[in-house]
């Protein structure tokens, strides 16, 4: 479009520099052609005078002289009255187009070697007809007609050049927009869906960045929505699968009880993989700007009252800490809140009924500390917990618990840490940054602790629910 334009714009202002420079220029010689034989004319009427009044040689000659012309000027006077033709100064006209004048009575010109010569009849006393030859040179014609012409060439050449650099600066200005919304319809298209366009440029390419940036906010609400009820989903399902799980425990021995508890892992693991299938073609939603996010102590609350009507059933005390004040963090809602029913399905998974957990929120100056801990047999083998965590896929697990806790730290710059609680079993450490830089090994500040005598006082203390 860019070239286009230039293109345009070289060829319009083209031809109007033509179509004005070349009849202005004509204009200009014809001008000077006819100063220069205006001025001839006047020389001419000079002698017509002395013409009229004698013949004699010499008094033409000192008049001829007094014009200042004698070098280009002739008079042809005719013979008659016993009176020979007479010729002042050099003839450059042919005879005939003499004659010619003299018999028809009007001024004519003709050209000549080196330029034209003006005839010019003038009338005797005698009643003869005189003629007054002035010679005109090409150079007198054409003078000051080459430096009008290359001024005229220079406005031409210069109002060509400003055309096209206007065009240039004009078709920049329309192809940028023009180019981002590529760029951005190509990220787009890539999954990059926090890709937006500039609203800017001329009004059609503003109206269609507008119209850009709103279809993406739509994507990504969409996007949002299927994952919000992905989210909600995979929680009504795992509470009533862990209720199941634990229900075919008491159902004893038999074929019937085999079965249910087959049944059940078998459902378990489709739900499992349906999951794991919708958390890896998770496309990123949205970028990660100033507001975005979520208040971590609002989402814990939130989640402890949902597993709460379970921990009383199967007899279990928990304790939420530090909760009571709005914490803000760059991690959707939704994120947060399945990587919390992820670690506390796990506790509810993994240990045996009447086992104590609590969950605690840190809030510094750059991060902001999860901790979710149990009373459990704790995990021996961390690492190895975490490699499940990366999608193993091992008995009993989908392999998607601590991946999903783990990708919600790792998009903010944080770790998930796995260590020993104060309770005496598992402690899971979500470290989530809060200026988007990755903790430094062994140079963060570390939660304070409480000591195990205080936190089982607390553990006394509190509701069971």
């Amino acid at each position: 479009m860019r070239w286009a334009l230039v293109k345009v714009s070289l060829a319009v202002t083209t031809m109007v520099v033509v179509a004005f420079a070349v009849p202005l220029g004509l204009v200009i010689r014809e001008l000077a052609r006819d100063r220069a034989f205006s001025n001839a004319e006047r020389e001419a009427a000079a002698v017509a005078p002395a013409l009229s009044i004698t013949t004699d040689r010499d008094e033409l000659e000192r008049v001829v002289a007094s014009a200042g012309s004698d070098a280009g000027m002739a008079v042809h006077l005719p013979a008659g009255d016993g009176q020979e033709a007479v010729e002042l100064g050099r003839r450059r006209a042919a005879e005939a187009d003499i004659a010619a004048v003299r018999k028809l009575g009007r001024a004519s010109t003709t050209g000549v070697a080196g330029g034209s010569t003006l005839l010019q009849p003038v009338a005797l006393s005698t009643g003869k007809i005189a003629v007054v030859e002035v010679y005109v040179p090409e150079s007198e014609v054409t003078n000051g007609v080459g430096t009008a012409w290359a001024v005229l060439a220079a406005v031409g050449v210069a109002l060509i050049l400003g055309s096209v650099a206007v065009a240039d600066r004009l078709g920049v200005r329309m192809v940028r927009p023009a180019q981002r919304l590529v760029e951005g319809a190509h990220d787009l298209g890539e999954g990059r869906l926090g890709a937006r366009v500039p609203e800017e440029g001329p009004t059609e390419l503003r109206l269609a960045a507008v119209a850009f940036n709103s279809m993406a906010d739509q994507v990504v609400q969409l996007l949002a929505n299927e994952r919000e009820l992905a989210a909600d989903l995979s929680h009504r399902l795992r509470t009533p699968l862990t209720v199941l799980r634990l229900n075919t425990a008491s159902l004893g021995e038999g074929p019937a009880a085999d079965q249910t508890r087959t049944a059940v892992e078998q459902l378990e693991r489709e739900v499992d993989t349906i999951i794991r299938t919708a958390r890896e073609a998770k496309p990123q939603t949205a970028a990660a700007g100033p507001g975005a996010g979520c208040d971590a102590a609002e989402v814990v609350r939130e989640r402890m009252a949902f597993w709460s009507a379970l921990a009383e059933d199967e007899g279990r005390k928990w304790r939420v800490a530090g909760a009571d004040r709005p914490v803000r963090i760059p991690v959707a809602r939704a994120d947060l809140a399945a990587a919390l029913d992820a670690l506390l399905g796990n506790v509810f998974r993994h240990t045996a009924e009447g086992t104590a957990f609590a969950v605690d929120v840190h809030n510094g100056e750059d991060a902001v500390i999860v901790l979710v801990s149990d009373a459990g047999p704790g995990i021996p083998d961390p690492e190895a917990a975490m490699a499940r965590g990366r999608g193993s896929g091992s008995d009993g697990s989908t392999g998607l618990g601590l991946d999903i806790v783990r990708r919600l730290a790792e998009s903010t710059g944080g770790d998930v840490r796995i260590g020993s609680s104060v309770l005496g079993g598992t402690e899971v450490r979500i470290w989530i940054q809060l200026d988007g830089r990755a903790p430094a090994t062994g140079g963060h500040r570390q939660p304070r602790r409480r000591r195990p005598g205080r936190l089982a006082a607390v553990y006394h203390r509190s509701r069971t629910r």
